[in-house]
């Protein structure tokens, strides 16, 4: 399983990063590519489309609906409905209930009906898990001012063959019961640190690099890559918090790196 960081800046775009987006990638034993999309965020499509033909997903999961992890849904609407040459396969969206009509509202669309692309709209139900070819997508619910998920991804290893392997990726949240479920004995944890300690005081908006570590040592996660820091955060203060409480491998999220596990 292979994670590439399409956009990693938190609450908007920054000078060096889309907003939150990653691609999710694994063979099958036949060796077709599965590619599952991971929110998108402000600034990513156009980033993608330099990564991968857009037609080429197999999913996307929205995490939630704040624009630095959906907006970029719109390109992809309209990539899907007007490039020329055969249409593109019915993509599964999967996210909180009302996205469909968000998407109406994001693209000003007087049709209630339209979506912009021939998507096929999921709903996200606490533990049901959805497969993907080899992946399995278990959804969480975890801690955060709107309807929002975190998720556990199972599917094979890349390192390892014939192995099993999780990566969790924790949205938007504060400690709770959701992100403890998602993070437990995960080979990755990608994990959200926004606020800064001793900055940031409101609670149950998202976590800072002191609370993310402290969750992924309660988990025994085995690595952390921290992710959704705003374009004013120092990324070594979040990483020192981080290591301050939790022994395992710590690295930053960073504009098209990849991790693999």
């Amino acid at each position: 399983m292979r994670l590439l960081v399409i956009g990693c800046t938190g609450s908007l775009s920054g000078p060096t990063s889309p907003a939150s987006s990653y691609l999710v990638q694994t063979r099958d034993r036949s060796g077709r590519l599965w590619t599952i999309a991971l929110d998108m965020g402000s600034g990513a499509f156009g980033v993608l489309q330099s990564m991968m033909p857009p037609e080429a997903l197999d999913f996307v999961g929205l995490s939630h609906l704040h624009p630095d992890h959906c907006a970029d849904l719109t390109g992809l609407a309209v990539y899907a409905k007007y490039r020329p040459g055969a249409a593109m396969a019915s993509l599964p969206v999967y996210g909180p209930a009302d996205t469909p009509h968000h998407l109406t509202e994001l693209q000003y669309s007087h049709d209630p009906g339209s979506d912009g692309g021939d998507f096929n709209y999921g709903v996200w139900a606490e533990g049901v898990g959805i497969s993907v070819g080899p992946f399995t997508i278990t959804p969480f619910p975890v801690q955060h001012p709107v309807e929002a998920w975190g998720f556990r991804l199972d599917g094979p290893s890349d390192i390892s063959p014939g192995k099993r392997v999780t990566l969790s990726y924790s949205g938007d949240t504060d400690t709770c019961e959701g992100l403890t479920a998602l993070a437990a004995g995960a080979d990755l944890l990608l994990a959200e640190a926004a606020f800064e300690d001793g900055r940031d005081v409101s609670r149950g908006v998202h976590l800072t690099g002191r609370r993310a570590g402290q969750v992924a040592r309660a988990a025994r996660v085995r690595q952390v890559v921290a992710t959704h820091l705003p374009p004013w955060n120092n990324p070594a203060v979040t990483l020192d918090a981080i290591r301050e409480v939790y022994p395992g491998p710590v690295y930053l999220a960073r504009h098209r790196a990849s991790f693999v596990i």
